[in-house]
């Protein structure tokens, strides 16, 4: 579709100052000459204001839904689950009645489109499946708002034409993606209105206070997790997906105050491969029907131009991989109530109408392209079935055989996107590599989500773009730190995994002497976490050691018997339990004597009890400290206490064995908050920073840290071009490779000397000149996937991504990159916890 950038008038609402009192009717959005049944209820009557009158709080969203569901035999409504603050995860299915008495048999029919893509299978009377999802990020809340106006125009609108939509659709209504964070918008937007509203982008309302109301309650970016699946609000809307396999998909988004609105194709280069050209071709045939009803209400719009559907863990790029087409839509946000831009007085009301005209376009194409759309579904999965069929007989194999848990967790992604895997017969090696049975499963090929399970699992160093929208590698195996093998035989293959079940671990044996507890699983931090809130003096071996025929690596845990507050079967009570709950195997041994380091040695160090604190505030990436956040406390039940920045001068900070700086990106933190840390860590303190902190260390002398620098010079660059020749210089988000020195405190836990990394900083670090300084360090060749340019390629070799340091008593600790990276980099969690147990052995 060529690009389209005009529109026919200007399409604000521009009036020098605004007044409460200024007439706002629900026909402000409604398309002209349709009637409505009055005996369905307007937003006004339920909510007790007008739509876009006031920014909608999620418990009236709630409220009117639950009043159009009553009310309209064209609505059902169910809850699918709740946020992590307890609000409701809602969707209606909203068709006509008679499409409601036999959605079964609808959904069955649709789903064979897929399960059974070479049946020959009737679709001229078979509805489409569109799902329609608003406001992912909360602070962009015109698409709920809209939601409002969608949904009541589909419960009361009369006459033939919304008639033939409800026969030909199933629409799949989620009025709040992201219910936590709506309300807190609402509630800032809201608690900034006057009378008179002021349009001034100084005003307070058009600056939310940190984290913002973008982010869920752990201020995750929900339209990233789509493919990872790590949260609440994903896994609930990844079943719906899941159960119906929408043909279309849209994701209500905003964007600047300046821009207009768009809506896509994005920018053609920038489509992953894996993506049918049909694709896109579609997604341009739906954009006219966007295109002509914006010209109606003379809004101006744009495509093509910006935005990319390469990740598929976006709202609007997963469909894209499952079969669908995924639709964006991006509305130039108020970011209150009415903002000046470069184009006149931008109004909320004026915001929701565009994303209501959307919602109902999507729908008319909807109906006009039905046949299109779900013959397209079908050859996708034929197609991906005969791409299947080339790989009869082999599998992914993958597993960790000293660590079941992670294994577990990515097996439940598989699940949760409904791939077919198995377990194995019995153990297996490959390629030098012990796969066990209980702890390794196989991913069949040949099977309906083998374009899915290739996203996932895929390696790509090459592309067309060297500019990405968002990260560029994202592959499962090495995001866990797993063994895995991409074309294992099916002869190794067990039962198919019907039920996932995490594995037995076994029971913890009775003893008068010691119990030893291995670093290498997951939830062994949670598990010593336990044991030292209930008191249980605990060591940590530094070299390794052979007893009872078994091996222990670096890092095992030691829990003596003797010099504890509870008696030999209080502890082994306390001991079985924690093993229980964390899923992580504590055995019970009788002898101290041991080939190595004996249970007596000096080599075993005691650990203490953590007290955690991480900074947050203006400055503070609120991702990467709500990753860190979500990880100690939903992960690892680790008490974290959040240290505002701005109070973090005034504050009694002695308490604390450790501190977090997660990334910065402003000044707040300044010299007297790193003279106060200074002093903190010379009495015992562990401070651990992260990327862009390393060089607020290094200026203020926490850490010196020698960063690499390169000046780029374009040549032969245009200024047209300028900014494609800086972009290719950004690292999105990729894959490196390092080795591991095991020996060392952070790396304890580890048992492979490489490890996978995750990099979207250009942050390269010199290593010392001292080789045991650096224990973890990129390879000559590290590139394993994603986009990196070569002059990036060429500093980033054989740099380190840690540094740490002794000052008085205490350490601190610096990582170049994200070890927590959106919640599904599991393989270096265990990074930052080596770094809060053992920072002081380092």
């Amino acid at each position: 579709m060529k690009n389209i950038v005009f529109g026919l008038i200007i399409f604000f609402l521009s009036l020098p100052s605004f007044s409460q009192e200024t007439e706002l009717d629900l026909r402000y959005y409604l398309p002209e000459s349709i009637s409505y049944n009055s005996d369905i209820p307007t937003p006004k009557s339920i909510i007790g204001h007008e739509v876009g009158e006031w920014h909608i709080t999620h418990d009236k969203l709630v409220q009117y839904m639950y009043a159009l569901a009553e009310s309209s035999d064209r609505i059902h409504i169910q809850n699918r689950g709740y946020t992590y603050e307890g609000r409701p995860l809602l969707l209606l299915t909203i068709t006509s009645p008679e499409n409601h008495k036999n959605i079964s048999r609808i959904q069955e029919e649709h789903l064979a489109l897929s399960d059974s893509p070479f049946s020959n299978r009737n679709i001229e009377s078979m509805p489409l499946i569109v799902y329609q999802g608003f406001s992912i990020h909360g602070n962009e809340p015109s698409g709920s708002n809209a939601a409002l106006a969608v949904a009541y125009h589909l419960a009361a609108a009369q006459g033939p034409k919304i008639d033939a939509l409800l026969k030909n659709t199933i629409i799949l209504f989620d009025p709040s993606y992201n219910p936590d964070g709506l309300q807190r918008f609402a509630y800032w937007a809201n608690i900034h209105k006057g009378k008179n509203i002021n349009p001034d982008p100084n005003d307070r309302e058009y600056s939310e206070v940190w984290p913002g109301g973008r982010t869920n309650h752990y201020w995750f970016d929900l339209n990233r997790d789509w493919l990872p699946a790590q949260l609440l609000e994903s896994q609930a809307r990844l079943k719906t997906f899941h159960n119906w396999y929408p043909n279309i998909l849209t994701d209500h988004h905003e964007m600047g105050t300046n821009s207009t609105f768009f809506f896509q194709p994005g920018i053609p280069s920038r489509t992953h491969p894996l993506t049918p050209s049909k694709n896109q071709e579609l997604t341009s045939d739906i954009a006219d029907f966007h295109a002509k009803a914006l010209n109606k209400i003379g809004s101006l719009y744009y495509t093509e131009e910006s935005f990319d559907d390469f990740y598929y863990g976006k709202g609007s790029t997963f469909p894209d991989i499952n079969g669908g087409v995924g639709i964006l839509f991006e509305q130039a946000s108020s970011r209150g109530h009415a903002q000046e831009s470069v184009n006149g007085i931008l109004t909320f009301p004026f915001s929701i109408r565009n994303q209501f005209t959307a919602a109902l376009s999507t729908l008319e194409a909807a109906v006009s392209m039905r046949e299109e759309l779900l013959n397209y579904q079908r050859a996708f999965f034929s197609n991906a079935w005969n791409e299947a069929k080339k790989s009869k007989g082999k599998g992914i194999l993958f597993g960790d055989e000293k660590d079941v848990s992670k294994t577990y967790h990515l097996a439940e992604i598989l699940k949760r996107h409904n791939i077919r895997f198995n377990t194995l017969k019995k153990d297996h090696t490959e390629n030098g590599l012990l796969y066990k049975k209980g702890s390794s499963f196989i991913i069949p090929l040949e099977q309906k989500q083998h374009r899915l399970i290739k996203a996932m699992f895929e390696k790509r160093t090459s592309f067309k773009d060297s500019l990405f929208y968002d990260i560029s590698a994202w592959t499962f195996p090495m995001a866990f730190n797993v063994d895995y093998s991409e074309s294992s035989p099916l002869s190794i293959m067990g039962e198919e995994v019907r039920e996932l079940k995490k594995p037995d671990i076994g029971s913890t044996n009775f003893s008068n002497y010691a119990y030893l507890m291995e670093w290498h699983e997951y939830y062994s931090p949670k598990a010593i976490n336990l044991m030292l809130q209930k008191d249980i003096r605990v060591k940590v071996g530094m070299q390794p050691f052979n007893i009872g025929g078994k091996s222990y690596d670096y890092g095992t845990i030691l829990i003596p018997v003797q010099n504890q507050k509870m008696d030999p079967k209080g502890l082994h009570s306390i001991l079985s339990s924690i093993s229980k709950s964390s899923n992580v195997f504590i055995s019970g041994v009788n002898t101290g004597l041991t080939d190595g380091i004996d249970l007596g040695s000096s080599q075993f160090k005691n650990v203490k009890r953590p007290e955690v604190a991480l900074l947050v505030g203006r400055g503070i990436s609120s991702y990467d400290a709500g990753e860190i956040w979500h990880l100690l406390d939903q992960r690892f039940d680790i008490l974290v206490t959040k240290l505002d920045v701005n109070s973090i001068s005034n504050k009694d900070i002695s308490r604390y064995t450790d501190i977090i700086v997660p990334n910065t990106w402003g000044s707040t933190l300044g010299k007297k908050e790193a003279e106060k840390l200074k002093s903190w860590v010379e009495q015992g303190g562990t401070l651990i920073g992260y990327k862009n902190a390393g060089k607020w260390f290094n200026t203020n002398e926490l850490l010196k840290i020698q960063f690499k620098k390169r000046k780029d010079t374009a040549q032969n660059i245009s200024f047209e071009q300028r900014n494609k020749f800086s972009g290719a210089q950004v690292i999105g988000g990729a894959i490196f490779n390092t080795t591991l020195d095991l020996s060392h405190p952070v790396a304890f836990g580890y048992h492979r000397t490489n490890l996978p990394m995750f990099r979207n900083s250009t942050l390269f670090v010199e290593p010392d000149k001292d080789s045991y300084n650096n224990p973890i360090q990129y390879t000559a060749s590290p590139l394993l996937s994603g986009y990196i340019s070569e002059e990036n390629l060429n500093d980033l070799k054989n740099t380190v991504p840690f540094k740490v340091s002794h000052s008085g008593k205490g350490r601190v600790i610096y990582f170049t990159d994200n070890t927590n990276f959106r919640a599904f980099w599991y393989g270096t969690n265990k990074l930052l916890m080596n770094a809060i147990f053992f920072g002081d052995r380092m």
